[in-house]
C-alpha cells in the first residue's frame, strides 16, 4: 500500500520551507540555537492551533502528545506548554510578519483577477478592532477601562487576500496607518470616510496612487466643472471640484465628485476620487467593492483564533495574529492552485475535521467523496471569495 502523508503535512508543504529557513538565516539569525523548540516547530504548533481551532497551549500539547506517531513523520515531536509559551513571548513576532509577506507574494502570483476590466490593481483599506481585557493585556490600553488592538488591513481584490497588515493598539488613528502604505503608481485604493484627510489625499496623489472614498458632510468646496450624468445608471451628478476653507492648502489638487443613488436601497452617496478616466458608475461600483474587506474581517474573526489569545504578552499576541494571517494565505494558495470553487469556510471546515487523515489533499475536496464514512455536507453557504 502506498504511503500517504496526513492532510496536515500536505498543508504545511504549502509554506516554502526553503524561504522560511532563508528568512530565519538572513534576517533573524539568533546567537544561540533553539534546542527544545526551533522556529519551524513553534510555527507548526501555532499553525495547528489555528487549523484545529484549539483554545489553549495545553490543548496543543495534549494533541501533539496524542499524535506522537504521526508527528514523527512530520519531523516534529511533542511540545511542552511552558516551552511553547516561552517561545511565543520571547521570539520576535516580526519573523512571522516576514513570512506573511513572503507567502503573500507567492499567493498573489496565482490569484484570480478582480471582476473589473481595468488594468489597475485594486485594493481596499480598512481597520478592525479586537477587544482585549485591560487587566490581562495592560500594554493594549484603548480607553480608561478597555483594551484593544487594531488590524489595519490592505485587501488585494485579486483573490481577496490580505496584502499588508499593520497591527497597533486600538487608540492609533486609521489615517496614521494609511500614511504607511507603499503601493505601485497606478494602483486604486478604496477607503471609507474614516480616511478622509486632505494631507493623505495629497500624499497619495503625489505618489501616483488613485483613491476612491466617500465625502463627509460639511466639506467645503467649489465646483470647477460639471459633466453630464447618466441617471439611468444611478449617477446623479459628476463634478470637478477644489477644496476651500482653512485646510484647503493641504490638498491643492482638483478632485472628481460623483453623486450616485443606489437603485436597490434608494440611498444617495457622494464619492471623491482623483481618477478621471473611468466612468462614474464604475467609481460607484469600485466603492461598493470595499465591502469585501468587511467580509474578510468577519471571516477571520469567526473562523480563526484572533479574538482569544494563547498568551498575554504583546509579542505572543502579535505572533498568533501573524500566524493566523499566514493560515489565510496558505488556504488561499491551495484554493488558487487547485482552482477550487469551494469557499474559504468550506475548505477550512473539511481541513479541521481531517487534519491527521492519510489521504491525498486533492481527493479531500472532490464532490461526494466519503471522508472516513461521513458524507461531505453542503450546509455551508457563506462564500468568502
Amino acid at each position: 500500500m502506498a504511503h500517504r502523508n496526513t492532510i496536515f503535512r500536505q498543508l504545511l508543504q504549502l509554506v516554502d520551507r526553503h524561504v522560511f529557513n532563508r528568512v530565519e538565516r538572513e534576517r533573524f539569525k539568533s546567537e544561540r540555537q533553539f534546542r527544545c523548540l526551533n522556529r519551524w516547530q513553534q510555527f507548526t504548533a501555532m499553525m495547528f492551533a489555528q487549523l484545529a481551532g484549539l483554545s489553549s497551549l495545553r490543548d496543543i500539547a495534549q494533541q501533539f502528545e496524542g499524535q506522537a506517531q504521526r508527528l514523527y513523520h512530520l519531523g516534529l515531536r511533542a511540545v511542552k506548554r511552558s516551552t511553547l509559551a516561552d517561545a511565543n513571548a520571547e521570539r520576535p513576532a516580526e519573523f512571522f510578519e516576514a513570512i506573511f509577506q513572503e507567502q503573500y507574494a507567492r499567493c498573489a502570483a496565482l490569484a484570480p483577477r478582480k471582476r473589473f476590466h481595468f488594468q489597475n490593481k485594486l485594493y481596499s483599506f480598512d481597520s478592525s478592532v479586537v477587544d482585549l481585557c485591560l487587566s490581562i493585556f495592560p500594554w493594549a490600553k484603548f480607553r480608561r477601562t478597555k483594551g484593544g488592538i487594531k488590524l489595519h488591513t490592505l485587501l488585494d481584490h485579486d483573490g481577496y487576500i490580505p496584502a499588508f497588515v499593520h497591527i497597533t493598539t486600538a487608540s492609533v488613528a486609521d489615517v496614521n496607518a494609511a500614511r504607511l502604505l507603499k503601493l505601485p503608481a497606478g494602483s486604486i485604493i478604496v477607503m471609507d470616510r474614516g480616511y478622509v484627510d486632505f494631507a493623505l489625499f495629497a500624499q497619495l496623489h503625489a505618489k501616483g496612487i488613485l483613491f476612491v472614498t466617500r465625502m463627509k458632510r460639511g466639506m467645503r468646496y467649489r465646483v470647477v466643472e460639471r459633466a453630464e450624468s447618466d441617471r439611468a445608471q444611478g449617477v446623479t451628478s459628476e463634478q470637478t471640484i477644489e477644496f476651500t476653507g482653512t485646510k484647503a492648502k493641504k490638498c491643492p489638487i482638483r478632485l472628481r465628485r460623483v453623486g450616485y443613488r443606489d437603485v436597490e436601497t434608494g440611498k444617495h452617496y457622494f464619492f471623491l476620487t482623483n481618477e478621471f478616466e473611468l466612468s462614474a458608475k464604475t467609481i460607484a461600483d469600485i466603492y461598493k467593492e470595499r465591502w469585501q474587506v468587511e467580509l474578510f474581517f468577519k471571516w477571520i474573526k469567526q473562523n480563526l483564533k484572533i479574538k482569544s489569545f494563547l498568551g498575554t504578552s504583546k509579542n505572543a499576541v502579535m505572533s498568533q495574529i501573524w500566524i493566523a494571517l499566514i493560515t489565510v494565505l496558505m488556504i488561499a494558495y491551495y484554493k488558487f492552485m487547485a482552482r477550487l470553487s469551494l469557499s474559504f469556510s468550506q475548505i477550512l471546515k473539511l481541513v479541521r475535521l481531517n487534519l491527521f487523515l492519510r489521504k491525498n489533499l486533492n481527493d479531500l475536496f472532490q464532490p461526494g467523496i466519503d471522508t472516513e464514512g461521513a458524507q461531505i455536507g453542503t450546509q455551508l453557504s457563506f462564500n468568502f471569495r
